[in-house]
């Protein structure tokens, strides 16, 4: 029989009294190397399937009555045949007969059955041979039960069932294990082989009484990609209206000069506005902008995002915002209009690792200027020159010469003055002025003879400034960071000072933030849910060009390094991933335990902090993207001076939290054969700095040697738990800093290790990191010097916006940060705010993404609903708000 014929058999029985009956014959793929005694065959017996089985009872009971029947046969015949030959005489036919029936009948059962058995072995061949000609997928183990993500694991059978005789183990859901060890409280399972490999560090005997799953830290893939509410978990931050109302006075009491501030600024357009219709300033009535909630307005000149008022022409529907107005009418262009040009040469290895004859070459006809961050090429930027133009009476005419820019509005009229009209209102009320501050009187650090109180064990030294008193950090644990320490906290963080928290994984369930963990939360090949997830983009630290690398490739060198060709350590870094999707719905359950180590939830809380004044933006308002995002990275403890796992300088839009939750040491691979290489290499870096970087720097050589023998010594008395060396810099030292690194700029390498030849800005160019060399160079001609210290494990660091700072990653780190707006920072932010509209149009930090000032009259507005107990609705955007649906937009209408 084909494999195209139907795999039916008609079998006639005659002896059960029933006519013939079809036996569906199917295919079964069975496990390699299992043993199975069922057959494939299924037999329905009075409408119910059953299985046959190989020597059943059944079957051995009817070969028994076949035994004694053919004995019986046997004796009889062999009787009769017997008395023919001993001449026994005449038998009569009364005796005869019944001996004669009795073998007849016997015979005839006998052949009946050989007929059947041999009936059935025909069919039994037919079906082999059916089965041998349909492909058959054979697996190594059994079929996994299909697990939807949105039920909990508690409604599976096999999981929940307290009398079930089932061993399949909850995190691999295999039934096929020796030993399982199963939990007293959810009935839960778990072979010794998973708990070997994913929960080495408790023992059989804490599983038995309570499981990875009741702890709320099982990393099984569905309970990975749980995106519910875990109970239990302290993930969530209740505020009560007392301290609502507390933290609301204070919010009015920090915002308030910002906000009068932008009032003074849009009163001033109203003025001019009407100077040029010669109407009164209450007259003056603004067009809608029509501008939707989902849509992020920019001023086509600076970039800026626009808020409320702006000029707009109705003919390009090109958009200035009023700072902008403001420089036109001045006849002063302060923001570049001319692209920048970021070239850099590629190279190749041989020149990444020292080849100084390479300039003596000339480059192949292949290569030549390439440019890396595809930022630095946008489209969006402006690709004319500022023509705007303004007349005496103060009216601009648009560059494209239609008409003159109109006054326009995206917020309800006169709001913003409404708001500062009432936070002076309430402040004449005292209810605001008898309000006792929450930063007063002498920090804790310090004693009663104004010295660190060392004792207290909550300050580290960072710094050795001479004449200073801010070389200590705050330094707490999780513990210590509750209420009562919030205005400690605060007399800090109102200056300027970066925060560490320690051991804030204390406060989470434990969950694993194994790579390999993460790896099989995210790995995703086809899902309606989940995207593809295989490769990442990583950056290659030697010379910051990315690549794509496959994720579990990148994971497995996380844990056991990489090498390249020449035998240099081969350092990647995956920057802002899970990429293109929030991290909350990658990650869920690790973005349930980061949220559950946050300190300082007031502020650092992404949904609820009551002074984190992101959370005040509305929920159909388009807001920025403030994480959080892991940062997942190879490291050394050991400078290397090129390629090193960093983080270069930088300052973020905003307030950070950064913590550290994994860690790994990689050894050196053939340490005897890799640090010879090594040495060799980093010699022919040296010989390479001296040429291009160092040939005019006098006494270079003996302080490189003085600074590699004090290096090794610094390597060595690393902590175990040390994962990351941070250098954050004072607000105050900003203007220092940035002069050092424009007489400096040279003797830096950036991408394809060449030289930097330009600077825009020093800092929001992130091309510099300050190795143990230049941060010397800094202290010796500027007396400057940043906060110095190494991040251990499960800490967290809080950085003030204005901060600039740079990482070096001493071991594999993954970290997991997030941003957040203080009140005590806005002003820094709307400083960075002012800089990054200077820059050229194509330079990679121009766009402005907080909108700063938006979220300042959000903020003031609901802590005024809150002082004032209102029931009412915020006001809208604008006129016609549409819910946010759909894919979000930024609009700028010239570009």
């Amino acid at each position: 029989m084909s494999s195209t014929e139907e795999a039916v058999v008609r079998v006639e029985e005659e002896g059960n009294g029933r006519p013939g009956f079809r036996r569906n014959r199917r295919p079964c793929a069975k496990l390699a190397n299992y043993t199975d005694y069922e057959t494939d065959e299924d037999d329905y017996t009075k409408g119910k399937k059953t299985r046959l089985r190989k020597n059943s009872a059944k079957e051995d009971k009817k070969k028994k009555n076949n035994d004694k029947i053919n004995e019986a046969a046997v004796r009889v015949d062999g009787g009769a045949c017997l008395d023919k030959e001993k001449g026994a005489g005449q038998v009569k036919a009364s005796d005869r007969m019944p001996r004669f029936d009795k073998v007849y009948v016997s015979r005839k059962r006998v052949r009946k059955e050989e007929e059947e058995e041999e009936e059935k072995k025909n069919m039994k061949k037919k079906i082999d041979e059916m089965v041998s000609q349909i492909p058959v997928k054979l697996c190594n183990r059994p079929r996994k039960i299909a697990i939807d993500n949105n039920k909990k694991d508690d409604e599976h059978p096999e999981d929940n069932a307290e009398n079930s005789d089932t061993n399949t183990c909850h995190q691999c859901k295999r039934n096929d294990k020796e030993r399982v060890v199963r939990c007293l409280k959810c009935k839960k399972r778990y072979c010794t082989q998973c708990l070997t490999a994913w929960y080495p560090r408790i023992a059989e005997e804490e599983i038995v009484k309570k499981c990875p799953f009741c702890w709320n830290n099982c990393n099984c893939r569905a309970c990975l990609r749980l995106d519910t509410k875990m109970e239990g978990l302290g993930s969530d931050l209740k505020v009560s209206k007392d301290e609502q109302i507390r933290y609301s006075k204070y919010i009015v009491r920090r915002l308030l000069p910002h906000l009068k501030e932008i009032n003074d600024e849009q009163i001033y357009e109203k003025e001019v506005e009407a100077k040029i219709s010669g109407l009164e300033l209450e007259e003056v009535k603004p067009q809608d902008a029509n501008c939707h909630a989902d849509e992020r307005l920019y001023c086509d000149n600076c970039k800026t995002a626009i808020f409320d008022l702006h000029r707009n022409c109705s003919s390009c529907t090109s958009d200035i915002c009023l700072t902008c107005c403001l420089e036109i009418r001045k006849g002063k262009h302060l923001t570049c209009q001319e692209e920048m040009s970021w070239n850099y040469t590629n190279r190749g290895l041989d020149y990444l690792h020292g080849d100084v004859k390479f300039d003596e070459r000339p480059l192949p006809a292949w290569e030549g200027i390439e440019t890396t961050d595809d930022k630095l090429n946008s489209e969006d930027c402006v690709k004319h020159p500022s023509m705007w133009k303004a007349n005496e009476a103060g009216i601009i005419t648009c560059y494209c010469g239609a008409g003159d820019l109109e006054l326009k509005r995206i917020l309800p009229d006169g709001w913003v003055s409404d708001l500062v009209k009432k936070v002076e209102e309430t402040a004449e009320a005292s209810k605001l002025l008898d309000t006792r501050e929450m930063v007063t009187g002498q920090c804790p650090c310090f004693n009663s003879e104004s010295h660190i109180d060392m004792d207290k064990n909550k300050s580290l030294q960072a710094a050795c400034r001479e004449g200073s008193d801010d070389n200590y950090l705050y330094f707490p644990s999780v513990t210590d960071v509750q209420e009562d320490d919030l205005k400690h906290f605060q007399h800090h963080w109102v200056k300027g000072e970066p925060v560490v928290v320690r051991n804030v994984l204390e406060a989470t369930a434990g969950l694993s933030w194994e790579p390999m963990v993460m790896y099989r939360a995210c790995r995703q090949k086809r899902s309606t849910k989940h995207e593809t997830l295989l490769e990442v983009n990583a950056i290659d630290c030697l010379d910051f060009c990315e690549g794509t690398v496959n994720l579990h490739e990148f994971f497995a060198g996380y844990t056991e390094g990489r090498y390249d060709k020449m035998g240099w350590p081969q350092i990647l870094k995956l920057k802002d991933w899970p990429p293109s999707k929030s991290f909350k719905e990658n990650l869920p359950r690790h973005c349930e335990e980061f949220l559950c180590s946050l300190p300082l939830k007031q502020y650092t809380h992404p949904l609820s902090g009551p002074l984190n004044l992101a959370v005040k933006l509305p929920e159909n308002c388009l807001k920025p993207d403030m994480g959080p995002k892991t940062y997942v990275a190879y490291g050394f403890a050991q400078e290397l001076g090129r390629g090193d796992s960093v983080t270069k300088l930088h300052c973020d839009m905003s307030d950070a939290v950064n913590v550290l939750t994994h860690i790994c040491e990689v050894p050196m691979k053939d340490e005897n054969e890799k640090k010879p290489e090594i040495k060799k290499l980093k010699k022919m870096h040296a010989k390479q700095d001296l040429k291009e970087l160092f040939c005019s720097v006098a006494n270079y050589e003996e302080k490189m040697e003085t600074l590699e023998n004090t290096s090794e010594e610094e390597d060595e008395n690393l902590e175990a738990d040390g994962g990351a060396l941070w250098d954050i810099f004072r607000r105050e030292d900003v203007s220092k800093l940035e002069e050092y690194l424009q007489s400096h700029h040279k003797e830096f390498r950036h991408i394809y290790c060449c030289p930097v030849s330009q600077v825009v800005h020093p800092i929001h160019d992130q091309c510099f990191y300050l190795t143990r060399y230049h941060k010397m160079k800094l202290k010796e001609e500027y007396g400057i010097e940043p906060w110095t210290f190494v991040q251990k494990l499960g800490d967290a660091v809080l950085i003030p916006v204005g901060c600039p700072h740079q990482v070096r990653n001493l071991k594999s780190c993954t970290k997991v940060a997030l941003d957040f707006v203080s009140p005590e920072n806005v002003g820094e932010c709307f400083r960075l705010t002012k800089e990054y509209r200077l820059l050229p149009p194509n330079h990679h930090s121009k766009e402005d993404k907080l909108q700063i000032k938006k979220m300042v009259i959000y903020a003031v507005d609901k802590a005024l609903k809150d002082l004032n107990r209102s029931e009412k609705r915020s006001p809208p955007e604008s006129n016609k708000v549409k819910e946010k649906t759909g894919k979000v937009t930024n609009r700028k209408r010239k570009n």
